[in-house]
């Protein structure tokens, strides 16, 4: 059976530090699969923040975006108390959204823990249809 690959873009965007702590632990004392997720909305979040909005659903109006698919191809583990450095890059724009993609590193080794990607798709949550790109959100990833 082929394993999925994903190749990081070339451009980061975004770039953040987390901790793992005692809940992202699975049974085999390593960051579990569920919790890789977890850290990639994580650093959505900040992301987001870091341009100016609250949360994934205060873009413009009532439009706010939803997780349209997910993919994580795990490169190694992660341990209770390691810092990873979490890069975040978007791709494949269309109208109604794009990729983001997270490359999830430990700090101290250097080794990639996880490769992510995300589609995020524009959602009027008051319509509950899809939306186009809010054109300030636009202007503030190409800034």
């Amino acid at each position: 059976m082929p394993r999925l690959q994903l190749d990081f873009p070339d451009e980061t965007k975004f770039t953040c530090e987390l901790t793992v702590r005692a809940a992202d632990l699975n049974y085999g004392n390593h960051v579990g699969n569920d919790s890789i997720l977890t850290l990639m909305q994580e650093a959505r979040i900040q992301f987001y923040r870091s341009l100016g909005y609250r949360n994934e659903l205060s873009f413009e109006g009532t439009i706010g975006h939803i997780v349209a698919d997910a993919a994580v191809v795990y490169k190694s583990e992660a341990f209770l108390g390691d810092v990873l450095v979490i890069e975040v890059a978007l791709t494949d724009f269309n109208k109604y959204g794009f990729d983001m993609f997270y490359r999830l590193r430990n700090k101290e080794t250097g080794k990639d823990v996880a490769i992510g990607k995300t589609g995020i798709v524009f959602f009027d949550y008051e319509k509950r249809k899809v939306a186009s790109i809010p054109a300030g959100f636009l202007e503030k990833i190409k800034s």
